[in-house]
């Protein structure tokens, strides 16, 4: 179980490790500490990475994007790993916790959780959780965006990630 405590409520979101062992490992080692990663200015470090962030992508009615830690839709851990893909698991339904990515065997530290069915992105991004707690995860899709953002998917006022906690049930 992940529960990510966010500046809007804490969402709650079981991890499918037995249908995406590395992904989860991965998000886990990260969200602990336990697994070094290079920090936006070099830095390698293992401090959790989930750890005051912020959802620098929320769009209603698709999902919230987190876990970069430049920021800006453009960071990450410092390295890539491969997708894991379950024919089980498939983007139908609302919190699905996903791993963003540039395209095949790109994934890093991003994720998103969506907020509708998304079967557009089955087989190409890798479904590791379930989230519950939806209405945060709409609330958050829903807030006002930065004016200045040509993506208009940056919020006005930033919505933070605090920490991530691992728990096992």
């Amino acid at each position: 179980m992940a529960t990510f405590e966010t500046s809007m409520g804490d969402i709650h979101c079981e991890l499918f490790a037995d249908k995406a062992p590395i992904t989860v490992a991965n998000f886990v080692g990260l969200a602990r500490g336990l697994k070094a990663w290079t920090t936006p200015d070099n830095q390698v470090t293992r401090k959790p990475l989930y750890e005051n962030l912020i959802f620098h992508r929320v769009l209603p009615n698709f999902m919230i994007q987190g876990g970069d830690p430049a920021g800006n839709g453009t960071g990450g851990p410092g390295y890539r790993f491969a997708d894991e893909f379950d024919p089980s698991l498939r983007h139908d339904q609302p919190g699905r916790l996903s791993m963003a990515n540039a395209g095949p065997t790109t994934n890093g530290s991003q994720f998103f959780i969506t907020e509708v069915p998304t079967p557009h992105l089955d087989n190409r991004h890798t479904i590791f959780g379930q989230c519950k707690e939806v209405e945060i995860v709409q609330a958050m899709a829903r807030v006002d965006k930065d004016p200045n953002d040509p993506s208009r998917s940056r919020p006005a006022t930033p919505i933070t990630l605090k920490k991530v906690t691992i728990s096992r049930q």
